[in-house]
Formats: structure tokens, C-alpha cells, sequence
């Protein structure tokens, strides 16, 4: 048997990290049994879908790695389709139309309530014998089984049974003759011979439902994977208050796609102790009956120390390129400035993202406008002024703007005046970069370059030399 695998957003927002979380098991699950993973977009709500939506989930996927088999498969290309499945249900007896009013179901829900049973239809259309109401648009309900159970082998949450009379003639066909969601999902996992659906364990209510139809249209049962949903940090289920926020925004705010990918195969799934994993282990490794059953919360610090990894150990001449991305995203002219290779190399220890790297290089290819006021108070004090003039001499005589070459000059002046090396090497850190933090001071002295070393340590002496006019 061939595995097939689906993963089927709705286009009516953006794809966040839940809904990656599963079509990455999903992907995982068809790669490791060398199946096929299928891409469907599940638009038949017209009114909330958009074409704005399916691009940013597309785009979220092709960032990810996450390739399809097949697709993206729409719904809403497949109307007549439904249609003649809810007519063969029809013909068969196997659904009915149903007249009742808004009105007549709520006080069925409240007559239920009152007995203390689970509100839900009562079949009065089920056996209907009077007379059919005029003018009014029926719905389609599917005939549940009235009696026995429905048995769930889930391979996350284990058994889990159904009782046929607890669940109701649920809606198949809107009154307009729009198909509902649990008709189209499982005629098109019918169609596609879907081997496995995996979806998040919010979708397990709907699953003995789903079941009985797919035995009324006689069709093969796909295996069901329920997996937890992901809390947030307070043990509460992810939502906007947790900064939930479209898969891209983690792009956009300097995240790589393979760090993403290992922290949320992590969330629910593990291999003995092993943290770090490449997306073929993840492929090699991975097995759905490994998902534990209990829900994960996520962990930003945990992302963002892996995305450190990545940076850290990742290809570098694709992540210069990716750095580079950032650095224009920024507003910054990379022609005026060091290589950006050679800028990466530098920075790559120092940064657990793409565009806080971008911001914390910011000085080797601009000029700031002022100082950091309290750097510059505590460093760039008229004690260090002699010492700065004679490094600003031994710089301008430097023939070889190379980094051992630069540490020893600021070496030798330290050595010269008797101070500590970083007592020379903390003002003029400032001094170049406007504030207290950067690489080494030979790389940042290298990566500025002679020019522009040479003009900022003039204005920092100038702004020495003020501070000592003014307070005299």
C-alpha cells in the first residue's frame, strides 16, 4: 500500500505554526514510507476564503521545504463532485432533506438540554410524513446510525468509541446546495485514496461521523492520527494573546526554515535525548505512533537557541545570501561596507537572528549620528585621549589593514601608556561604533575599514576634547 498523506488548510487566514506542526508530521510521515504528501485547500467558505490566504500558504510552504506529491488541490473546483455524492446518498437512502426552522431546532436543544441529554437533532425529517412546508430550502442531513458504536484505532490517542446514539444526523448540504465540511473532507480523502489522515485532536468529535459515511459510500477507511494541539507558554491553548502569528512573520523576523522545522517536530515528538535534528533524520527517524499524547507548549527560547545553531553551523555562502537579503531589507547600502561573507563569518557567534544581525551591523556600512549616551560618558573620557591620538598615528601609518596587524597596533599603544588592553580597546569600540557593544576590535576595526575608522576616531576625539573644554 501506498502511503498517502494530506495536509488541507482552510484559505481564510494566515498558516500559523499549528497548522505547520501538522503538515510537517504529515510530510514526515509520507517521506519516511516514501509516499506522497498532497497539498488541498479547503475554499469552499467563499465568503471567508482568499487569494491572498492560499498565496501566503503556499509561500509558507515553499519557504519550509515542505514539497507536495500533488497539488494544491482546491475545493471549490470540485462542487459538482459533492453534489453527486450527496445525490447517491439521497437515491440510497442514506441521507433525507430536512424543513425544519431555526426556530424548531433550538427547541429541540433546549428539550434535550431539560432532560439532561446532549443537545442535537432530534430526526424529526428522518421519518418525515407530513405534509413537506412550502417555500422553504431544505438541508441535506446524513442518516447516522441510530444504534451500535464506532471504534477509533487512533495511532496517537489510542481507542477511542463512539456511541452511534450519541451523535446526530449531522448537515451534509447547506440549504443553498453547498456541501459541508465533514462531506467534502471525506469524499475528497476518498477520492485521493488518503492513507492517513493526521490532524490536530480538535477534529477527533468529527471522526466517527466521517467514519459512518465513508461505510455508506462503501470506501476504504483511511488511518486517523489525532495529534495534540500545541499551548502557549501558560499552559493555555495557543491563541492571539500568545502572539500567534503567520509562519512567514517568523521569516520576516529572521528565523531559518530548518530551525523552525526541528522546533516543532519537538513539540510532541522525540527520538531518546536528541535535540538537533536535519530534516532527512527527521525523515529517517520519525514514526507517528512516537507522538506522545499529552499537548507541548511552546518554548520561544528554545526556537531561538536552535536558530542560533543553525546560524552558527549552517552553509555560508547561502546564509551570507540570506544576510544580505536582510541587510537591503534594512535600508542598508552593502556597497559601502565589508564583504558580507566576511561580515557573517564575523557576526554568525554573536546573533540568534537573521535581522538582529542585520541591526547590529548597521555600523560597518553607515554612519551613526551620536553616541550612546552613557557609553560615551563612561568611555570616551579625556584619560583616554592621549592614548586614542597615538592610535589614531599608528593607524594612519599602517600599510596592512589586516587584523593581526591591527590588534597589535592597539597592543603596542596599550603596552606604550602601561593600561590594560581593554582600556584603549573599550573608547575606541565607541568611538567607531557609537556604542558599547561589537565583535572584536581587531575584526571591527578590519570590517569599518581604514576610511571610516579614521574619520570616526577624530570625531570621538573632538567629542573628548569638547568634554574637557566644557568642563573647564
Amino acid at each position: 500500500m501506498t502511503i498517502r498523506t494530506r495536509f488541507a488548510p482552510s484559505p481564510t487566514g494566515f498558516l500559523h505554526i499549528g497548522g505547520v506542526r501538522t503538515a510537517l508530521f504529515s510530510w514526515l510521515y509520507a517521506r519516511h514510507h516514501h509516499g506522497e504528501f498532497i497539498l488541498r485547500i479547503e475554499d469552499t467558505d467563499r465568503a471567508r476564503s482568499t487569494e491572498e490566504a492560499v498565496g501566503l500558504i503556499l509561500e509558507g510552504m515553499s519557504w519550509l521545504g515542505l514539497a507536495h506529491s500533488e497539488g494544491p488541490i482546491f475545493q471549490s473546483e470540485r462542487t459538482q463532485r459533492y453534489q453527486a455524492v450527496i445525490q447517491q446518498l439521497l437515491d440510497e437512502d442514506k441521507a433525507y432533506h430536512c424543513y425544519c426552522s431555526r426556530e424548531e431546532l433550538e427547541a429541540m436543544r433546549e428539550d434535550a438540554t431539560k432532560r439532561g441529554e446532549k443537545p442535537k437533532y432530534n430526526g424529526k425529517c428522518r421519518m418525515r410524513d407530513a405534509e413537506i412546508p412550502k417555500d422553504v430550502k431544505p438541508v441535506v442531513r446524513f442518516k447516522n446510525p441510530m444504534n451500535g458504536e464506532v471504534i477509533v484505532d487512533d495511532l496517537v490517542q489510542g481507542t477511542v468509541i463512539f456511541q452511534n446514539a450519541e451523535l446526530d444526523d449531522l448537515i451534509i448540504a447547506r440549504s443553498d446546495g453547498t456541501a459541508t465540511y465533514n462531506l467534502t473532507v471525506v469524499v475528497d480523502d476518498m477520492d485521493m485514496m488518503i492513507s492517513h489522515v493526521i490532524r490536530g485532536d480538535d477534529h477527533l468529535n468529527n471522526t466517527p461521523r466521517q467514519i459512518n459515511m465513508f461505510r455508506a459510500l462503501g470506501a476504504k477507511l483511511p488511518e486517523f492520527a489525532h495529534i495534540p494541539m500545541i499551548l502557549g507558554p501558560d499552559g493555555r491553548k495557543l491563541s492571539k494573546r500568545h502572539g500567534t502569528v503567520s509562519v512567514l512573520q517568523y521569516r520576516d523576523e529572521g528565523y531559518l526554515p530548518e530551525a523552525l522545522l526541528n522546533y516543532l517536530v519537538r513539540l510532541g515528538w522525540s527520538h531518546g535525548d536528541q535535540e538537533i535534528f536535519s530534516l532527512d533524520e527527521m525523515v529517517q527517524l520519525f514514526d507517528i505512533t512516537d507522538l506522545n499524547k499529552a499537548a507541548s507548549a511552546i518554548n520561544p527560547d528554545k526556537l531561538l537557541w536552535l536558530n542560533q545553531h543553525y546560524i552558527r553551523t549552517g552553509d555560508p555562502q547561502r546564509l551570507s545570501a540570506l544576510t544580505r537579503d536582510y541587510l537591503v531589507k534594512t535600508d542598508i547600502d552593502c556597497a559601502e561596507g565589508p564583504e558580507v561573507g566576511e561580515l557573517f563569518e564575523v557576526q554568525k557567534e554573536r546573533v540568534k537572528t537573521l535581522v538582529e544581525l542585520a541591526e547590529q551591523s548597521r555600523c560597518f556600512y553607515e554612519d551613526f549620528t551620536e553616541f550612546d549616551e552613557a557609553a560615551a560618558r563612561k568611555h570616551l573620557r579625556p584619560v583616554v585621549l592621549e592614548p586614542l591620538l597615538r592610535l589614531r598615528e599608528r593607524l594612519f601609518e599602517l600599510l596592512d589593514w589586516e587584523r593581526e596587524a591591527l590588534h597589535q597596533a592597539v597592543e603596542n599603544v596599550a603596552s606604550e601608556f602601561d593600561i590594560k588592553l581593554g582600556k584603549i580597546a573599550q573608547p575606541l569600540r565607541v568611538g567607531l561604533t557609537g556604542g558599547p557593544v561589537s565583535p572584536s576590535i581587531d575584526d571591527t576595526l578590519y570590517l569599518i575599514g581604514r576610511r571610516r575608522c579614521l574619520q570616526r576616531l577624530d570625531r570621538a576625539l573632538d567629542f573628548i576634547k569638547q568634554r574637557m573644554a566644557t568642563a573647564t
